[in-house]
Order: C-alpha cells, then structure tokens, then sequence
C-alpha cells in the first residue's frame, strides 16, 4: 500500500513552501559560527534559497542536474540544499572529513555541474581533482577567506546570492514555478554509502521516498514533535540521519532548530539553547553517562551512595513505565526525591527541558537507557540506513522496550531471513544505487525486499532487535558465530572503556582490542592506590592491568564459553574518524581498525596452535 495516497504535500518544495506561509517572519533556524549565532526567519530562509537555487539556474543548473555540498553544518548548506530542490536539481552531500581522492569520485559518479565548498580546505580538495572532473562547471565558495579565486571558474556563495536576487528581479514566478513542477519520482538526493569494493555507493532518493519517510514520522502517535518543540542538531547535514528525520521532519512539523558550532561546542550549545528535543547516537548517550559517572566518583561515598540509591530508583520507575504498569506511590515519592537531588542535574546539563532524545544507529546498553528514562529523559532506540530515507523502525513515546529499536514504522515491512537477516520493503526505501544496475539488482530478493546485511529478531510484542551486522558476525575456528556487538557493548556499560572492538574471526578464541578513557584510569589508580605520573602509563602497570583483567572477567561471566574474551591490547592511539576507524556516527569501522591494527591482533594469536 502506497503511503502517498491523497497526500497533497507530497514534495519537500510543497512543504516548504507550505510551511513558509504559515509560519511567515517567525524563527525558524539557527547556526552557532565563532561563537555567535546566525539565524533566519522563515521568510529569510526562503529568500535564501530562492536566491540560491536561482542563482544556480542562472549559470546553467536545469531539472535533473546535480549539485554537491562539501561543507560542516552551516546556514549556506541548507539554503543551496532548498534551492536546488526547488529548481528541480538534487543534491551529493560530500562529507568534510574524506580526501580529494573520494571527492572526485562522488563529483564524477554524481555527475555534479557545481559544487559548493565552505572554505579554503575543502577547495584544495577539490581543485586537486578538478581537471579529472569534465561535468563540474562551476566551484562555489561558502567563506573564501585566505583565497584567491578562479574567475569564471570559482565564485563566493555571495555572488551566487546576488545573481540569484537579480534573476529573481527579471523573473519574479520562476522558482515557484520550478518548485511545485517538480513531481514524488523526481530524484532529491544521492546519499553515497560505503561499498564492498571501498568505492562509495550512491543511495537514490526521491521526492517520493523522502516525503514517505516524514509520513510515516507523523503517522506515529503520540506525535514525535510539535511546532512548540526545539531542536540542537549536531550531527553531519551529510548524513541521512541528520539530512531527514532531522532536516527535513523538522521542517515539515514546524519546529525550530539550532545548529551547534561543532561536536566540541555541542554540550555548552545545548545548554545555552535548551532543545525539547536531541537527535543523537549511542555513542553521545555513552559519553554524557560516563562523565557522569566520572563525577561522581570525585564525590564523598554518601554522594555515591545517593546516586546508586537514585539510579536504582530510576531503574524500577523506567520497568514500570516499559511494562505500562502504573508506578507505585512509594516508588513515586522516591523518584520525586531522586530526580531533585541526582537527575535534575543531568537535566540542567542538558539544558532543562529536553523530553526525549534519540539513540540510534548502534546498539547502547540498557543500563544507560534506564539511567536516562530515570531521569525524565526518555530514550527513543531506532534503526536505519542510507537505503532507507532516515528511519526504519522508532520506540514509540508510549510503547518501547529498552535495547530494541522499536517496532517498524508505518509503511515499512520488514522480515527476518531464514538465516537471521532482515529484508525490508516500502515507500521510503531507495530506488537503487546511481548508475550501478547490477548492484542495485543484487541488493533486492526476487520479491523486492531489500537485503540490510543486518541480524536482527522480533520479540512477541513485535519489538525488533538487532543483533549485528551480518559481515560482522564472528565464526571461530570451532564453528560458533558469535555478535561481537552484544560482548562490545556489556563491555562499554564501564566508563573505564572508551572503545572496545572484539576479534576471533576464524581463530580459536576471541580477543580484544580496548581504548581507554584516561580520566577514569587516573581515577581508579587514585583510589586504588597505585602510583602514577601520566595516566597513559597505566596501560602498562601491572596492578592496574589486574583490575582490568577483573572487569572482563566480569563481563566473561554474563557470556557462553566460546564468546568469552581471552586476551587484550590496550591500543596507544585512539580510534578516530581522521584516522578512517569510526563513522561520522561514531561507529567503529571494523575492517578498518582490524587491517590498522593487525600486527597487535596477531600478536595475541601468537601461541595459538593451528
């Protein structure tokens, strides 16, 4: 069943244009630059992007034609991304952090008639390819500070401005009418996914497929936002996650936004803006818990105390919430008692008054779920992927089970292989990989069902969980496939741990690669009494690589046998995007770090007998 069906809104023009004359000179969006917040009205960013999207017509950007993003989060990315929709073109978010080598490619594969670059950095990058880039017609530069530009090759976004405000003089209708021709089939974006030959893949999404997706959003009740709510977004425009359920589901229910200034500013950006609402990954969520727990071990032990008297607290009052049973009276007063003493500090963190946050992309341990639907901060779990236009399974801010993913959204089909994979079909699911037929045809089963490569399984209640990634799955020598993200995972629930990745492919046994958080380490030296000058010494100290071998001990005995951790390396260096080892969702890249790291792995096999 088409979730199209008498749906008047059925572009991402006509819901920006449609929410452009509601909300008219109110706020709408925001972004932190230098420490200063820039924002537009709703009108203004209209304008915007009618300037911008005009301006590319002008020099030559016609329906159906390509235009790449290559820039942070900034105003200037959403006005060319609204522009260009709204004469017909789509967009090929590159991502700041890849090398010109990838750029070329996503220039050429999307066949991009312009690109539009935020400063000098990403200019090199794109100058080093150029002359290998015979479609690209035309680079434009968001802040040319510290450049000397090409003329009639390179310009400023502030001179595609103006071309676009004087064409819009000469032809007052144009953009409208470029707008609302365009049609549900029309192509929007190209979201480029890694391949298995390590050439990125680009994800088709239509007008159709995006609109699919925020209706199935809004099917949900009760309704995810409403037009009082405010969002900080933090996370790459680059990314699906952020680009629709965040951008676009937004937009389309009337809810203002704030752009951080950068992944180091976003903890201070939140509390200065106070969001109703945070888009982010498990790996966040880690994160804020783990500070937490830092701090807390500062504390005197009857602040300890407390804080393990509230968390518990926590925990009993999210089970009754989880099971939909009503939360006794005692327990009440206890939670009235916790939330005041322990959890309101984490609200005040978070600025105050955020109502839920989302968790997805990765798994993250219920523990930390608890400990935040304790708080009042409730946890939405999801599910995802680039072939799907944002989401594919949500928790539900009435129904939800922690560690699931939620159930499958309105419009979505989702089925379990009979070895544990999961296929899905429906509307917001992607109309193949650009210009690669025989990929596209092998990513779907004879029924149309797209194959996710993910594991996953449905309780009874129809709550989905995912196990691992099915190129992931471990195979020891002895035959046993083991989830390596369900041990790295219960591993993580310790502060002490900032990363932990499991091997044993083949091999008798698993072992592990760790990175450490230093600021815990010193912490628990300190109150273990063992001496140190650098933290990062304590890798090597052997009383304090006791009470490591404890902790995994401990985890060993929540596992089988055959999924318990014999060795371990603490790795020097830690695992980054720069370095090609995590997502810009944060998840570990794990061929990557394994080839990275393969001398140290092998290291720990050395005495194992073929």
């Amino acid at each position: 069943m088409s979730t199209l069906t008498n749906k008047s809104e059925n572009t991402i023009n006509k819901v920006f244009k449609a929410r452009v004359e509601k909300y008219g000179d109110r706020f709408c969006v925001e972004k932190k630059l230098d420490g200063v917040w820039e924002s537009v009205t709703w009108n203004e960013y209209y304008e915007r992007a009618r300037s911008t999207g005009l301006g590319l017509y002008e020099m030559g950007l016609r329906k159906g034609q390509s235009v790449a993003i290559l820039s942070q989060n900034r105003l200037e990315w959403i006005f060319t991304d609204m522009g260009t929709l709204g004469i017909g073109g789509f967009v090929a978010p590159i991502y700041n952090t890849v090398k010109a080598e990838e750029v070329e490619f996503i220039l050429n594969n999307s066949e991009a008639k312009m690109v539009v670059v935020e400063n000098a950095e990403q200019l090199n990058k794109v100058r080093e390819v150029i002359t290998n880039c015979p479609n690209l017609s035309m680079v434009i530069v968001i802040d040319p500070a510290g450049c000397t530009l090409t003329e009639g090759k390179e310009m400023t976004f502030n001179q595609l401005i103006e071309k676009g405000r004087m064409k819009y003089q000469e032809a007052p209708e144009l953009f409208d009418t470029l707008a609302m021709a365009v049609t549900p089939d029309d192509i929007a974006t190209l979201q480029y996914t890694s391949g298995t030959t390590g050439l990125p893949k680009g994800a088709v999404h239509t007008h159709g497929t995006l609109m699919a997706e925020i209706w199935a959003l809004d099917a949900v009740e009760p309704k995810y936002g409403y037009e009082t709510d405010h969002v900080v977004g933090f996370l790459p425009l680059s990314h699906i996650f952020e680009r629709v359920p965040v951008h676009f589901y937004v937009m389309y229910r009337g809810i203002t936004k704030s752009y951080a200034e950068s992944i180091d500013t976003v903890a201070d950006d939140i509390k200065e803006k106070s969001p109703t609402i945070l888009f982010a990954v498990p790996r966040v969520l880690e994160k804020i818990y783990q500070k937490m727990l830092l701090t807390i071990r500062e504390k005197p032990p009857v602040v300890q105390k407390l804080f393990a008297w509230a968390q518990g607290v926590g925990d009993r009052v999210s089970e009754c919430n989880e099971k939909k049973e009503p939360v006794p009276f005692g327990l009440r007063m206890k939670h009235k008692i916790a939330y005041a003493l322990v959890f309101k500090k984490l609200q005040e963190a978070l600025g105050g008054q955020i109502r839920w946050m989302c968790a997805a992309g990765a798994p993250i341990a219920r523990e930390i779920v608890n400990f935040f639907n304790g708080a009042g901060i409730f946890v939405l779990e999801g599910y995802g992927m680039s072939e799907v236009a944002g989401g594919a399974t949500l928790s539900n801010l009435n129904d939800f089970r922690p560690g699931s993913v939620g159930r499958p959204l309105p419009g979505i089909d989702i089925k379990i292989a009979d070895d544990g994979e999961m296929l899905m079909k429906g509307d917001m699911l992607f109309r193949g990989y650009w210009k690669l037929e025989q990929e596209t045809k092998e990513a779907f089963d004879k029924n149309g069902y797209f194959y996710t490569g993910d594991i996953g399984m449905f309780d009874e209640k129809g709550f989905l969980f995912i196990t691992d990634r099915k190129k992931d799955i471990i195979i020891t020598s002895g035959g046993k496939n083991v989830a390596p993200q369900k041990i790295e995972t219960l591993l993580k629930e310790n502060p002490l741990f900032a990363q932990a990745v499991v091997v044993g492919d083949k091999r008798k046994y698993l072992t592990l690669l760790l990175n450490l958080n230093y600021e815990v380490a010193g912490q628990l030296a300190n109150d273990n009494n063992i001496s140190f000058n650098d933290p990062e010494e304590l890798r090597y100290n052997e009383n304090f690589l006791k009470m490591i071998d404890s902790y995994i001990e401990d985890v060993n005995k929540d596992l089988a046998q055959y999924e318990t951790i014999k060795r371990y390396k603490i790795l020097e260096d830690d695992l980054t995007q720069e370095a090609g080892e995590l997502t810009v969702s944060l998840k570990v890249k794990r061929n990557v770090v394994q080839k990275h790291y393969q001398n140290v792995i092998d290291e720990m096999y050395k005495d194992e007998i073929a």
